[in-house]
């Protein structure tokens, strides 16, 4: 019997047939007739910013996070701005937060003048170490933003704990976490403040949009005042009490989501236990599959967390392959498997070296976790057959690399 591989055996990148005809992206959004008729509705009506849709948005938002309050904003980044401004971040001041991140939850510290500290990543998770954290702590550090990274909440009763010994106000940054939850207690109602991103490739979408949840009345309408401008009031309070007077009270910025945007997030809103559910599935399949393989290692999920799975990271286990991670990640690519690497750690990014010196080797964990990262597919949209295909090229590449 011939053992000749054929075609479909040969990795693409190497001429072979790919497992996919098509690019597989890891993530898009899924907008139905609903969130499109929702949006031709804001369209016809009086209101296309500042109106009725904001605030039913919010609340809403709120009521499913089980918080007190939530400030919607133009962007994830806008949300951490503000929240970072809430926080009465200045200069002189200090942060803590994770290298393992997208840049602008370390940026949102810089628009404050102040200084972002980072701390090393659990080999776990790569969510922020409570005792890097704690070990970075100093009589200026003002704040600490932990990051849920790919969807799994960080380590609260660690984080909250000796913030609220040390008077710390807490950030988190939960834009990977919409619907996850620690100890049953769901996302958006743990932190002093947590802001979330409505991102197309995240679980609801609005465009571009964020959002900041709170308990705090009064973090709440700092929040509001500094998404307009720093005025105290909007154009629709002034329109409903018949009055043109207003007064800027502190510096802000025009962050306002817009009507458009948040009927488009209603609409989202009320399909995300079923997006939940589908990804939390997609996440199933992918673990039960690539267990089997002993180079590659599958995402951990502590006790007692149930994660939101914006992201489904591998690492690869070099030391059992033959190719580094950017031939395999060029040849999944070839395999029409659009991965992802999430993420460059902040600090390793030219910005940050040049204007704070940093040169590789400061966090230990993150900077090997980066080398060996791989972001599958991952989106509620994806059919039993694009899951297949992610397993197949996965299991295609990595076998034809393994030692």
């Amino acid at each position: 019997m011939s053992t000749t591989p054929t075609s479909r055996d040969l990795l693409a990148i190497h001429g072979g047939v790919p497992v996919r005809a098509k690019l597989l992206p890891y993530g898009r959004q899924c907008v139905g007739e609903d969130d499109i008729q929702a949006v031709m509705q804001v369209l016809r009506s009086d209101w296309l910013t500042t109106g009725g849709k904001v605030d039913e948005f919010e609340e809403a938002f709120a009521s499913y996070v089980g918080a007190k309050y939530a400030v919607s904003f133009s962007s994830g980044t806008a949300a951490l701005h503000a929240a970072a401004f809430a926080a009465g971040l200045q200069p002189g001041d200090e942060a803590i937060t994770s290298p393992m991140t997208f840049a602008a939850t370390a940026n949102c510290v810089l628009y404050q003048g102040a200084r972002p500290v980072f701390a090393d990543v659990c080999p776990d998770t790569l969510n922020l170490d409570p005792d890097q954290v704690s070990a970075k702590i100093t009589s200026n550090t003002r704040a600490v933003l932990p990051v849920d990274y790919s969807g799994h909440p960080a380590d609260f009763d660690a984080i909250l704990g000796f913030a609220e010994e040390r008077s710390l106000t807490v950030i988190e940054d939960a834009s990977h976490a919409v619907g996850a939850e620690y100890k049953k207690r769901r996302v958006g109602n743990i932190a002093h403040m947590t802001t979330f991103s409505f991102h197309p490739v995240k679980h609801l979408t609005t465009g571009e949009g964020g959002m900041v949840t709170t308990n705090r009345s009064e973090l709440a309408k700092t929040l509001r005042r500094f998404r307009n401008h720093g005025i105290s009031s909007d154009a629709r309070q002034r329109q409903s009490s018949g009055q043109w007077f207003y007064e800027m009270v502190t510096l802000g910025f025009n962050y306002r989501l817009t009507d458009i945007a948040c009927a488009l997030g209603i609409s989202q809103l009320n399909k995300l236990a079923p997006n939940l559910a589908r990804r939390r599935e997609v996440a199933e399949k992918y673990t039960a599959a690539f267990r089997k393989l002993p180079a590659v290692m599958v995402p951990c999920v502590r006790d007692e967390v149930d994660p939101a799975w914006h992201l489904y990271p591998i690492r690869l286990n070099l030391a059992r392959l033959t190719a580094d991670r950017e031939e395999v990640f060029r040849a999944l690519r070839a395999e029409n498997v659009g991965v992802n690497v999430h993420y460059i750690p902040v600090h390793l990014h030219p910005y940050y070296r040049e204007n704070f010196g940093y040169r590789g080797g400061e966090f230990p964990v993150a900077e090997d976790a980066y080398q060996r990262l791989i972001s599958l597919p991952m989106f509620h949209a994806m059919t039993d057959q694009d899951v297949e295909d992610v397993i197949a090229a996965v299991s295609k590449v990595v076998s034809a690399y393994s030692l």
